[in-house]
């Protein structure tokens, strides 16, 4: 079951997912973002040393590193 968080402002149920991708100038990083639905990618838990956070202007989760 993917790590799903539901918005305060809308409701909407947001599902994180990770993907490996190559910058330009050759190095690899890891990108997370949330999607409405579930695909390819989606992570069952939290990264290490991240949290859930909420734009309060458009309701959309953010994944921030954790303080």
């Amino acid at each position: 079951m993917a790590f799903s968080v539901v918005s305060q402002k809308s409701g909407k149920t947001y599902y994180l997912h990770s993907r490996d991708v190559t910058l330009r100038g050759g190095r690899e990083q890891t990108i997370y973002f949330f999607a409405q639905t579930e695909k390819e990618g989606a992570m069952d838990e939290l990264p290490a040393g991240y949290e859930v956070s909420e734009n309060p202007r458009t309701g959309l989760p953010l994944l921030k590193k954790a303080s």
